[in-house]
Parts: structure tokens; C-alpha cells; sequence
């Protein structure tokens, strides 16, 4: 946690922000694996996190733009409970760490509710993603599971954006904390691969890493040979010499912040020729997109430099042909890059994600609804204090060419007979972490990732 005056601060500007009404934020419960004494790692919602930052179960904050109070509630453990936990704070005593005052039991959490209810006032919740919660707010407000949907408040979304969306100083230290053992989970699998593993030993030693710290892994591994499966868990296949490992990996520290970094790197001693020749198209891609990076430039220009210059490099091989620009304009060049090339990142991964791509990334803009544009999470201008990924690739997915081929779709810029050639190729991607400053970008981490070929070759030998 941090000091407890930076989550009064939180809380007090987010009270100036929401006019009217009280404001719900349920924290998450444990979820049970296959019954209710055996559960899941506890992740608390993030939300709440910023602003309590308390890792306990059962927790519901309120705050009340009419006195500007802020309340805790949840029921405290009892003996039978230290019996199999230990000793356990009360609620009181956890509210004090992040500047709560007022506390009280669930049943006077309803009661309140319940007078708000009487008074008419406005209730505010953001959207929610766990069951648990759903029907938590449906019992204290009296609304459907319909109703909770569409009675989600804009204005406690926008609210919460415009605090999470720019990263404090306090906030970067820890967020570089997780990149730096994101990046020994990286170098510790390029080191490690041999022909004849599974995918899952390389999951097993990294994986290790991250729960070393006291954390744990900031997202499900992606650890395959077959990267042309952007988000591929599965890890079954043995590895074989010859072949491109693609991993996506991140650690999660215990305050919730993290790193997200992806390598692509030979099974064998070195690249392939045409490996390479891929490779170092996405790696100028890549740097195209960070020479872009600086404070005024949406996003989405960012990610238009990495389509032309993945569109320009596949042209000179090729297997794209005519003019560059107008092939990315109607988004032919999506058979190779069907995603976005970054998103935000904080307390999620993909940053508040749950409260909807149109309003972290595009400031409540819609969306493009183009094949592969449609997939870019973050468009909008960029700002001091955003953190975001920069992830673009390269990717042969056959299924996809089979389909587009049999509909001749841009056959005027897809020399579909070339591309064939690259059905067994699998996909290349390589991720970093941005800080967007004042006067342009920084790297996160005090550990560099190891990226160009030469540096990725030297730990393979």
C-alpha cells in the first residue's frame, strides 16, 4: 500500500468529480475452484485498489458527494475464522491504512442503500465483471440484472478514468518493479529453451519468477510455437529446432501493478534467414512506433506507422503489392497484423478495461469497426502520465489467408501465392512498456529487454 494521505487524495478528488448521489464500489470476493473453501488466488478489483488499496475480501466502499463522507463496510472475522486464518485486522483497523474513517457491517451498508433508495438519491456503480457483484447490487438496489447493466454511470466512469489514466511518480516505481521481473522471466526463457521441451517447462520457470517476488504472473502465460494464435494458452506442443517461441508474459507485484512484455526468439542457436527478414520488419515497425511516441500524437497515428511500415517491408517481399497507403486505408494489411499495437497499463494489464475500451482509450469516441483497426484498444491523444504498451507483429494465420483468398478479398495488394509460402511461419511480436513524459517518452524498467537479434542469438548460445 501507499501512504494513506494518497488514497484520502484519491478519494477526495473523485468525491469533486461525481456530483451528486453516493458512490458504490464493491471489492471482490474469493471465487471458489470447485467449492467454496478451495478458491482462486484473491485479486481484489482494481478500482478499488486505487483508491483503498486493501486486498481483503468482502469489502464495499461508499462515498457521499452530499457530506463528502467515505465509508468502508464489511463484517468482520470472527474466532472460528482465526482458527483457520490466524489473527485478522478489523475492518476498522484496515480502513485506517488508506484515511477511512466511518466503517460499518454489510447489514448497515443495506440500511444505508436503503435510505438512499426512500431519498431517491443517485446511486453510481461502474460495470461490473464478476457475477458476485452483479447480484450484490441487484440485493441493495432493488434493480434487474437488466437494469444493473444499463444503469451503469457514465459520469463515476469518466471520473475514474480521468485519475487512473495518468500514473503518478509513486505509481511508476512500483509499475517499473513489475516490468523489471517481467524482464528476468524473458531472459530466463530465452536462455532455457531446447529442442525436445514442452512449452509448459518454459511456463513452470518463469511463472516461478513472478511468484518469487510475493506477487504472481500479471496475466495466463502465452508461451507457444505456434504464435500465430495471438492469445494461445495452450502449452503441449514440444518444442522442435527450426521453429520461433513466442512469449507474452508479465509479473504482477503485490500492490497490483505490473509488467506486460512479449519476445520472439529462435529454438535453434539462431534465426533462419526469412526469420530474420520477418524479425527485423517487426522490430523497425516497433521502433517506428516508439520514435512516434510524445505528448499531442493520438494513438492510433502510432499505431498507422507500424501498418505502413509492416505494409511497406511485406510489399518489398512481396507478398503485398500496390500502393502501401491505400492497402493500409482499407486494412488488407490486417491479414498480418489483425490487432492494435498497445493499450494502457496500470493497476490492469489492459487498464480498466471493464469500464470500456470508448472511454479509456477514445475519451467516449466510437470505435472503428474495420477488421484488425477494430482490435486497437488505445486511439486517443496522448498525454504525460499515460503508461501503454508498444506490441506490434507479424502473424500467418492459414485459416484467415484461406478464407480471404476464397472470398478474393484485396487481391489488388495480396499476392496470395507468396503468402502460401509462409503458412507454417507462426508470428513474431516484441512488447515494451511506455511512460509518456512531458517532452516525448521513457522506457520503464531498470532492466532492458533483450530485443535485437544479435542480443537475442548471444543468450541462445
Amino acid at each position: 500500500m501507499f501512504n494513506s494521505e494518497t488514497y484520502v487524495q484519491r478519494q477526495q478528488e473523485l468525491l469533486k468529480k461525481v456530483n451528486s448521489g453516493i458512490i458504490l464500489i464493491p471489492g471482490n470476493e474469493e471465487s471458489p475452484m470447485n467449492y467454496t473453501d478451495n478458491p482462486y488466488r484473491f485479486r481484489q478489483d482494481s478500482t478499488f485498489l486505487y483508491y483503498f488499496g486493501l486486498s481483503r475480501p468482502g469489502l464495499i466502499a461508499l462515498l457521499d458527494t452530499g457530506n463528502g463522507r467515505v465509508s468502508i463496510y464489511g463484517n468482520d472475522y470472527t474466532v472460528e475464522d482465526f482458527v483457520w486464518m490466524g489473527k485478522q485486522p478489523t475492518i476498522h483497523e484496515l480502513a485506517a491504512l488508506c484515511g477511512v474513517e466511518y466503517t460499518g457491517s454489510i447489514t448497515d451498508l443495506y440500511n444505508r442503500i436503503g435510505q438512499a433508495n426512500k431519498r431517491k438519491e443517485a446511486i453510481h456503480f461502474l460495470p461490473q465483471y464478476r457475477s458476485e457483484n452483479i447480484l450484490k447490487l441487484m440485493d441493495m438496489t432493488g434493480l434487474s440484472a437488466q437494469e444493473i447493466k444499463a444503469g451503469v454511470s457514465v459520469e463515476f466512469i469518466r471520473a475514474v478514468v480521468s485519475q487512473r489514466n495518468y500514473k503518478t511518480a509513486e505509481e511508476i516505481v512500483e509499475i517499473e518493479k513489475g516490468v523489471d521481473t517481467s524482464v528476468d522471466m524473458h531472459v530466463t526463457a530465452i536462455k532455457m529453451v531446447k529442442p525436445g521441451m514442452q512449452e509448459l517447462d518454459v511456463v513452470v520457470e518463469i511463472e516461478k519468477i513472478a511468484r518469487a517476488t510475493g506477487g504472481d504472473i500479471s496475466f495466463p502465460t502465452i508461451a507457444t510455437i505456434n504464435g500465430q494464435t495471438l492469445h494461445n494458452h495452450y502449452h503441449g506442443n514440444i518444442i522442435k529446432e527450426g521453429q520461433l517461441f513466442l512469449l507474452d508474459c508479465g509479473a504482477e507485484i503485490p500492490t497490483g501493478y505490473a509488467g506486460d512484455l512479449s519476445s520472439t526468439f529462435p529454438v535453434g542457436q539462431t534465426f533462419s534467414s526469412l526469420q530474420k527478414d520477418i524479425y527485423t520488419l517487426v522490430l523497425k515497425s516497433h521502433n517506428a512506433c516508439v520514435d512516434a511516441l510524445k505528448p499531442g500524437i493520438t494513438f492510433k497515428e502510432v499505431h498507422r506507422a507500424a501498418c505502413l511500415t509492416i505494409a511497406g517491408g511485406l510489399k518489398s517481399m512481396g507478398l503485398m503489392k500496390g500502393d502501401t497507403e491505400s492497402a493500409v486505408e482499407a486494412g488488407a494489411h490486417a491479414l498480418f497484423f489483425p490487432c492494435g499495437t498497445g493499450h494502457m497499463m496500470g493497476l490492469d494489464i489492459h487498464d480498466m478495461e471493464n469500464l470500456g475500451e470508448e472511454f479509456v482509450g477514445y475519451e467516449g469516441e466510437p470505435k472503428s469497426t474495420q477488421f484488425g483497426l477494430k482490435s486497437l484498444r488505445l486511439g486517443r491523444a496522448l498525454e504525460p502520465g499515460f503508461v501503454l504498451t508498444i506490441e506490434p507483429g507479424i502473424y500467418f494465420i492459414p485459416e484467415l489467408t484461406d478464407q480471404w483468398r476464397s472470398q478474393n478479398k484485396f487481391t489488388e495488394y495480396l499476392n496470395y501465392d507468396e503468402i502460401d509460402k509462409f503458412r507454417n511461419f507462426g508470428g513474431i511480436r516484441n512488447e515494451e512498456n511506455y511512460l509518456i513524459t512531458p517532452d516525448g517518452k521513457r522506457l520503464l524498467g531498470n532492466k532492458k529487454k533483450p530485443m535485437l537479434i544479435e542480443e537475442v542469438e548471444a543468450l541462445r548460445k
